[in-house]
């Protein structure tokens, strides 16, 4: 067994698949994900930009930063390293609620 997998951290960041990385999905952004987040934000996504040219493992991601009450604060362009970010709840896990029809 390598050493590596001895002192496995379950806390250590999960790649999200790049499934999970749609328009809803909400982020935690930590300096895991690129280290302009010393205090780190909730995102929620709007857009990926796969089209743009960026270096190897790095990613465009347009949203809205979110308060702790869930609230949208600020829309932002963010540079980061998806392979760092963390999914906290994603729109294609989660069912949408559905509306009653009122008669």
């Amino acid at each position: 067994m390598s050493a590596a997998r001895d002192v496995a951290d379950d806390s250590a960041p999960q790649a999200p698949p790049e499934t999970l990385l749609r328009a809803g999905t909400l982020l935690h952004v930590t300096r895991a994900a690129s280290p302009q987040f010393v205090e780190p934000i909730f995102f929620r996504l709007i857009r990926v930009h796969a089209d743009w040219i960026t270096y190897y493992g790095w990613t465009w991601l347009d949203g809205y930063q979110i308060d702790a009450r869930g609230d949208a604060v600020a829309r932002r362009s963010i540079f980061v390293q998806p392979a760092g970010l963390r999914v906290l709840a994603s729109t294609a896990l989660a069912p949408r609620p559905r509306r009653v029809a009122s008669a």
